[in-house]
């Protein structure tokens, strides 16, 4: 095992206890990069010069016996819609080839501040827009068990970084399960937190709840010691709710997954919420996985909160977020912005105040909808996304089973009915499906019940690791060192 290959649980040990370096450390995650990179296309933007002399300096810092931070000399990718001081970001945009901001945004600013040290940033769709990670900056990221296939997204370089041992934990960001969506593809960990609970200064629209930040890691204890070092009441988000003069959210609250008796849990599973367009071969697999395991809680219902209305409402949101961001960028310069980010401010020229109205209105109906649903159930069991990974070349699943999607993102159905309602979910790998990709478990909470997500995740997390059917599984690194360079295949870079 390479230092690379610990987990970041272990590796922090390690270092705290000076039987590893943060310089070993890093070069050995460097070395990882170079070796399969480029059959993957997922680190964009590298900054190891500043990140060799960070780490020596986190080195220092440990001789010399000082307090550490919660993530000293870990790894960590950005994923390129989060600001890094320095280090180029360029969003996935044209507009922002060149870009290299003065400051990091908030949740870079925090890991580095729990001595994670920055080593690149991480590959996304343009804006963030759609869950096949490629853009015309720097083309189209490959999923590690098969580079032809989608890495999904928005942060599927995220995804990757963490699949293949890049680094041991990463950033990323969700609205329609940007966070959720490539950790099934990848066969890592992602998680949504309650909107509010890791801050954003960058959101335009404050109040609207839709998106949020959070982490990424291959296991559930490793994404809790990063979530510890991102949660905050910062007053730089309206939504990260405080009680004047008291601290809410405390890195201890998350560092360590609690404790979860599945044995007491009542259980709801639904492979589509009632509406998502859902593979019938997604459907099978979510089926067999959890028929492996259902037996071990207290009641395990074939059930769903009453959804009806989610498209529309989801639609009608989403595209506001848009016209917030990217009005006047389609507007002016319609040529250098990519078919998903002009399709959905086009949508959104089409509502009126009120088509918002009405969605905004229904939002409420769902949330409480849910809220009666959780009054008899702990948590919601479904597939974290609707289908099988499918080749990157494909901008978009169009049609699902021979039935045509609603929009580039309907595929996302499965995520973005959890988005709607502002519930915490987190994407658990479990296993292969019947094509060799990772399979995504979605574990859904209730209100506010963070805390209890991952619970129940690490529980399942350790139930399932001794079976080869429900295990994590492992991309080969070595079939990937001898692959060929993704940007060799046709239609690497761009959307068509």
């Amino acid at each position: 095992m390479e230092p690379c290959d610990l987990s970041a649980v272990e590796a922090r040990a390690l270092i705290g206890a000076k039987q590893l370096s943060a310089s070993e450390l890093l070069e050995s995650c460097i070395g990882r990069i170079e070796a399969v990179d480029h059959a993957v296309n997922a680190m964009v933007a590298r900054d190891f010069e500043r990140a060799r002399a960070t780490a020596k300096a986190a080195d220092a810092a440990t001789v010399r016996g000082d307090a550490l931070g919660a993530l000293h000399g870990l790894p960590v990718g950005v994923k390129d819609l989060e600001n890094t001081a320095g280090l180029r970001t360029t969003f996935g945009s044209v507009l922002f080839r060149d870009n290299v901001p003065t400051e990091d945004q908030l949740i870079v600013r925090s890991v580095r501040q729990a001595g994670a040290i920055v080593i690149g940033k991480t590959n996304t769709p343009e804006w963030g827009a759609g869950a096949n990670t490629r853009n015309a900056v720097y083309g189209a990221t490959g999923n590690p068990f098969d580079p032809s296939r989608s890495a999904a997204g928005s942060s599927g370089g995220s995804g990757v970084v963490l699949a293949t041992n890049m680094v041991p934990i990463a950033t990323g960001s969700d609205t329609g399960g940007s966070l959720r969506n490539p950790a099934a593809f990848n066969g890592i960990v992602g998680f949504r937190p309650s909107p509010g609970v890791v801050p954003s200064e960058r959101r335009l629209l404050g109040w609207n709840p839709l998106s949020v930040s959070g982490p990424m890691a291959r296991t559930v204890p490793d994404l809790c010691l990063l979530l510890s070092t991102m949660a905050s009441d910062d007053a730089a988000d309206p939504l990260s709710t405080t009680i004047h003069g008291r601290t809410v959210r405390r890195p201890e609250d998350f560092a360590i997954p609690g404790s979860a008796d599945l044995s007491a849990l009542r259980v709801a599973l639904t492979p589509d919420f009632g509406f998502a367009p859902t593979e019938r071969h997604i459907r099978e697999v979510f089926a067999e996985k959890t028929g492996l395991f259902r037996h071990v809680f207290a009641g395990a219902d074939d059930t769903t909160p009453d959804c009806s209305g989610t498209d529309k409402t989801f639609e009608v949101l989403r595209s506001m977020s848009f016209m917030a961001s990217m009005y006047e960028r389609v507007r002016d310069t319609p040529e250098l912005v990519g078919p998903n980010v002009r399709a959905n401010v086009e949508e959104g020229l089409r509502y009126s105040a009120l088509d918002a109205t009405q969605a905004m209105k229904h939002q409420t109906v769902l949330y409480r909808r849910w809220q009666t649903f959780f009054e008899r159930y702990d948590v919601i069991l479904t597939p974290a996304v609707t289908l099988s990974p499918r080749p990157w070349s494909e901008l978009y699943p169009a049609e699902i089973d021979g039935q045509p999607t609603r929009s580039y993102f309907h595929w996302l159905a499965n995520a973005y009915a959890v988005t709607v309602v502002g519930h915490p979910a987190i994407s658990l790998p479990v296993g292969l499906d019947r094509n060799g990709m990772p399979f995504g478990l979605q574990i859904v909470g209730p209100r506010g019940g963070d805390a209890k997500v991952l619970a129940v995740a690490a529980a399942l997390e350790r139930l399932l690791a001794g079976d080869p059917r429900t295990a994590r599984p492992v991309p080969d690194i070595g079939r990937l060192r001898t692959a060929p360079a993704l940007s060799d295949s046709p239609g690497f870079m761009g959307f068509d």
